[in-house]
């Protein structure tokens, strides 16, 4: 079965950074691609970075130089390094299996940027 769990979101003020994990269980983890993806209040889920399993990333435009995503193959993590984090960076931030719109994901993890 597939598992991901999302933690370290929290509530930071503009300019700050927060780095979100996540821990993926119940598929091979070092072969497949990975995704970020976001939903803020009252929006549809956004794209926010992919990560291939040769360590191949992509970024939304508006998170290109602020975000970086990684992946820690040993202990089936990935993580999502937040930089320069603004107001609209606020949303539930979530990990997927695959592509950002994939059906795996996990619940969620809460980033409030305050101004």
């Amino acid at each position: 079965e597939v598992r991901l769990v999302e933690s370290g979101g929290g509530l930071v003020h503009s300019g700050g950074s927060l780095r979100l994990s996540c821990a993926a269980s119940g598929f091979i983890f070092s072969r497949s691609v990975m995704s970020w993806a976001r939903q803020a209040p009252g929006k549809g889920l956004e794209w926010v970075s992919t990560i291939s399993s040769a360590n191949s990333t992509w970024y939304a435009d508006s998170m290109e130089g602020r975000f970086t995503i990684f992946r820690d193959n040993a202990n089936n993590i990935l993580y999502l390094q937040m930089n320069s984090l603004k107001p609209e960076d606020t949303a539930v931030y979530y990990c997927a299996m695959g592509q950002w719109n994939s059906r795996w994901k996990g619940q969620g993890t809460q980033v409030t940027v305050s101004s």
